[in-house]
C-alpha cells in the first residue's frame, strides 16, 4: 500500500471530538496554561467583550473577524520599558493613519484607545515587554466586503518580553521575496506573509533576517525594521520612507543623531537613496527598530560591512536610542499607574 493509501485510510478512521458543552470546552482551553508559571500575555483588552482580559485560555478573537479570514486588519506596537510606555503616542497616531488607509474606522475615538492601553498595561503588571494593539473590520460573516460587518473592533494585548539594548552584530541577506507595494508597505497591516517568508528565507541561509530592493535597485527596508548605514565619510544615511514603513524609531534617530554631528563625531544626517553596492559598500550598517532599537548588520550576503565588526558609530547611535528609552522627555515616555 502507498504513502497515500496509508493517511486516507488513517485519517478515515479519525474521529474529531465534539465538546458537549462550553464549560469542557473552558477546562481543555484552560488546560493549556494551568502548568505555566509565568504568563506570556498577562492581559488582553477586547471591545467586542468590551473589557479587560486577565485569563489567557480567554485571550481569543471571533473567527469571523475579517482580520482573521481576508487580512483586513491593521497594527501597532509601543515599548513598555521599566514601568513607562515609550512613544505610545507616535505608534497611535501612526495606527490611525493606517486605520484611514485600510478604509477601517474605529470604535472608538483617539483619547479612549489612548486610555485603554493605558488602563491594559497598568492591569498587567507589566514592567517591560511591548503593548501590541490592532484595529479590524471586525466580525460579521465569511464575505470579502465588510460591509455586514456590525462595527470595527479593537484589540490590545500585553506581552512581557525581557528584550535589551542589541551589541553583537548579525548576517543578513538580499531577499528574493517581493517586497510590499507602495500603497501596503507605507501601511501597517496584518498581512505579514512576504514579511514571514523573507524571515524564514534568511533563516534557512543560516542568517538572522533580510534586505529587501525596490524596483529601481534601491535598498528599501527589512521584513520588519528599517535599515541604515554610516559612510566612510561618516554620514547617517536612511532610505526614504516614499516605498516603506515610516519606522517610528527611524523617525527618532533622524531626531537624536544630530547630536553626534555637534560633538564631530557624525558629519551629516540624512534620508537618501541608496544603490545595493553604494550600501555594501558602507562603513557601518544597522537594523532600527522598536526593541533593538539598533542591531548592527556585520555580513551581507556573505561579504563583511566595513570592517566585519560592530561600528563605533552604531553603538553610539543605539546609546542615544536607548537612553531616550529609559530616561527620555515626558513627551516620549508615559508613567504608567500600575496601583490603579
Amino acid at each position: 500500500m502507498d504513502t497515500k493509501s496509508v493517511e486516507a485510510e488513517n485519517g478515515s478512521e479519525f474521529k474529531a471530538h465534539m465538546f458537549s458543552s462550553s464549560s469542557e470546552l473552558l477546562q481543555k482551553l484552560q488546560e493549556k496554561w494551568s502548568s505555566v508559571k509565568k504568563k506570556p500575555y498577562p492581559a488582553m483588552y477586547s471591545s467586542i467583550f468590551g473589557g479587560i482580559i486577565l485569563d489567557p485560555a480567554m485571550m481569543v478573537i471571533p473567527i469571523d473577524d475579517h482580520m482573521v479570514h481576508r487580512g483586513h486588519g491593521v497594527f501597532d506596537t509601543a515599548i513598555i520599558l521599566n514601568g513607562y510606555l515609550y512613544e505610545l503616542d507616535v505608534h497611535l497616531d501612526r495606527f490611525l493613519r493606517s486605520a484611514v488607509s485600510a478604509r477601517i474606522s474605529s470604535p472608538f475615538p483617539r483619547s479612549t484607545l489612548r486610555s485603554i492601553l493605558v488602563q491594559l498595561t497598568a492591569a498587567s503588571q507589566c514592567k517591560k515587554g511591548t503593548l501590541r494593539f490592532w484595529l479590524t473590520a471586525g466580525p460579521g460573516d465569511f464575505l470579502l466586503s465588510p460591509a455586514g460587518c456590525p462595527t470595527s473592533a479593537f484589540y490590545a494585548v500585553v506581552i512581557d518580553d525581557d528584550f535589551s539594548q542589541c551589541k553583537e552584530g548579525v548576517k543578513v541577506i538580499t531577499s528574493s521575496i517581493p517586497m510590499k507595494p507602495r500603497l501596503f508597505a507605507k501601511v501597517k497591516n496584518v498581512n505579514y506573509l512576504p514579511n514571514v517568508l523573507a524571515k524564514m528565507e534568511a533563516e534557512d541561509k543560516g542568517a538572522s533576517a533580510s534586505i529587501w530592493i525596490d524596483e529601481d535597485g534601491y535598498v528599501a527596508e527589512g521584513p520588519n525594521v528599517n535599515v541604515a548605514f554610516i559612510t566612510h565619510d561618516k554620514e547617517l544615511v536612511l532610505p526614504f520612507f516614499d516605498k516603506i514603513l515610516s519606522g517610528c524609531t527611524a523617525k527618532r534617530l533622524l531626531e537624536l543623531a544630530p547630536k553626534l554631528v555637534e560633538q564631530g563625531r557624525l558629519k551629516s544626517v540624512k534620508t537618501a537613496n541608496l544603490t545595493v553596492d553604494e550600501a555594501k559598500g558602507a562603513a557601518e550598517m544597522m537594523y532600527v527598530g522598536s526593541t533593538l532599537p539598533l542591531l548592527a548588520i556585520t555580513v551581507w550576503d556573505e561579504q563583511p560591512i566595513g570592517d566585519g565588526n560592530v561600528g563605533e558609530l552604531t553603538m553610539a547611535l543605539s546609546d542615544l536610542l536607548w537612553e531616550d528609552m529609559v530616561a527620555g522627555p515626558e513627551t516620549q515616555r508615559h508613567c504608567v499607574s500600575y496601583d490603579q
